[in-house]
């Protein structure tokens, strides 16, 4: 009898001590991404783009290159990783060289970069400078709608935003995008 308590109680600690390492090594994988660091619970940080960080690692949330051209062209909606849903009503400015004739096209992707949506942004001049107010270095406001469909089979709701800078020319050289992540309803 007391052979058979003495194994039962040391079953007992080793199940225990198993299910201890078990949960613990739950709680010390890390995340792969900054969206995994945020569903775990970690604190984000209230910086731009938001950073998340998990045990000793730091994820950066991704906005798509908009910080790198910040000084060509300005998306106020959508913004990066926003919900969208169509009609996508896309506005803000570009320097008047990010347009050729007062426009410039405007992409939208899904996860697989097939493109659902495409469109023309157009300056939205004041009417006090002849319609011409694209033709300046200056920032010019924008604007174009986006319809589109979302396969439902599509293995993310993801998708990227791309405004094109028109480039006649056709040389690579002259070639910029401004592109974003956004995310579908």
């Amino acid at each position: 009898m007391r052979k058979t308590f003495l194994i039962f109680i040391f079953a007992l600690i080793v199940l225990g001590l198993g299910t201890w390492f078990h949960l613990d090594s739950r709680k010390t994988e890390l995340a792969l991404s900054f969206e995994e660091c945020v569903a775990k619970g970690n604190p984000v940080m209230e910086s731009y783009p938001r950073q998340c960080r998990d045990g000793d690692k730091t994820y950066t949330e991704d906005i798509g290159n908009e910080l790198l051209k910040m000084d060509l062209i300005v998306l106020n909606n959508p913004r990066p990783n926003q919900v969208i849903k169509s009609p996508l009503v896309v506005k803000g400015e570009a320097r008047g060289y990010w347009f050729f004739e007062a426009s410039f096209p405007v992409y939208l992707t899904d996860w697989d970069g097939l493109i659902i949506a495409e469109g023309i942004a157009t300056a939205k001049s004041d009417p006090a400078d002849g319609g011409a107010g694209w033709m300046t270095e200056d920032f010019v406001p924008f604007e174009t709608t986006l319809n589109f469909t979302v396969n439902p089979e599509v293995y993310s709701k993801r998708g990227t935003l791309i405004l094109k800078k028109d480039n006649p020319s056709g040389l690579p050289e002259h070639d910029d995008a401004l592109e974003i992540p956004v995310r579908f309803e």
